[in-house]
């Protein structure tokens, strides 16, 4: 008879590198140089995998920048976001991924992705990252 080890279901962990930038589109901002907005998008639904375990991970990524010249068209957004579906990522390090590959297309004036992950072993988590341009 198998022990409960060997009959653990194994799912298949994708690289961060799956991850492409190339599938965000960028917009001109037609008010640019006349005033200031401020965006905030949120994804409710966002999920990975935990790197250590390849269990779900779920919670609300909240994006919040106040662009330069370009704003981001939200359905390459969301299909940038899906990416993430099966990739091994800790939340602290996609948080940063999302920040840092939304700057590089975007170049905001200043942007803040926030993650609030649900409960795992009874803790929730929640991790922000700014950029100030």
């Amino acid at each position: 008879m198998a022990s409960s080890s060997e009959k653990q279901i194994k799912y298949p962990i994708e690289s961060p590198d799956v991850v492409k930038t190339d599938i965000l589109v960028p917009m001109e901002y037609q008010y640019h140089g006349q005033r200031d907005i401020d965006i905030v998008i949120r994804q409710p639904e966002y999920t990975s995998v935990c790197p250590m375990t390849g269990l779900p991970d779920m919670g609300c990524i909240t994006i919040a920048y106040r662009p330069h010249q370009k704003i981001i068209e939200l359905k390459s957004l969301k299909y940038y976001l899906l990416q993430y579906r099966n990739v091994g990522i800790f939340y602290e390090h996609a948080v940063n991924r999302i920040l840092e590959d939304l700057v590089s297309v975007l170049a905001p004036k200043y942007m803040e992705v926030a993650g609030d992950f649900t409960a795992r072993g009874g803790m929730t988590t929640k991790v922000s990252a700014v950029f100030e341009g």
